[in-house]
């Protein structure tokens, strides 16, 4: 178990939390990595607090505006996204946070990684960034 020793959905946690402003940090995931990967998991934790998000479960336009108002309030110094890779629902985790950047204007020190097979792969910005347009996204594989 990480630092903060329990399990929290990030939806249910007030923005101004104690276990936030612990670290500072926060590492949002995709829920099943806790189960499915828990050594990668603790890993990721070390340091950050932990915070559980299902997009089969809640929407993301209530998830991104909840991290939108925390972004806001906290000097939150970064944040990790960590999803399985080709979840239709985790990915959307990714787009999120890229959005909530947009909306408040200024620069997030944001990183994304995704697991396949069994093993975390760092991605860029850019390619968050461009895997929402699937006409660019068709264009590359058509090269």
């Amino acid at each position: 178990m990480n630092e903060l020793g329990v399990y929290r959905e990030f939806m249910t946690v007030n923005v101004c939390s104690k276990y936030i402003k612990k670290f500072n940090k926060l590492l949002i995931y995709g829920t099943c990595v806790r189960d499915e990967y828990p050594h990668i998991f603790q890993d990721f934790s070390k340091g950050r607090t932990p915070l559980a998000v299902c997009l089969e479960k809640e929407h993301i336009n209530m998830v991104g505006f909840k991290l939108a108002g925390l972004l806001a309030r906290l000097n939150v110094k970064e944040v990790v996204i960590l999803t399985v890779d080709g979840s239709p629902h985790c990915v959307q985790l990714h787009f999120a946070i890229e959005e909530v950047e947009k909306i408040l204007g200024r620069h997030i020190n944001r990183k994304h990684y995704v697991i396949e097979d069994g093993k975390p792969i760092e991605i860029s910005k850019t390619s968050v960034k461009k895997a929402r347009y699937l006409s660019f996204v068709e264009k590359c594989i058509k090269r």
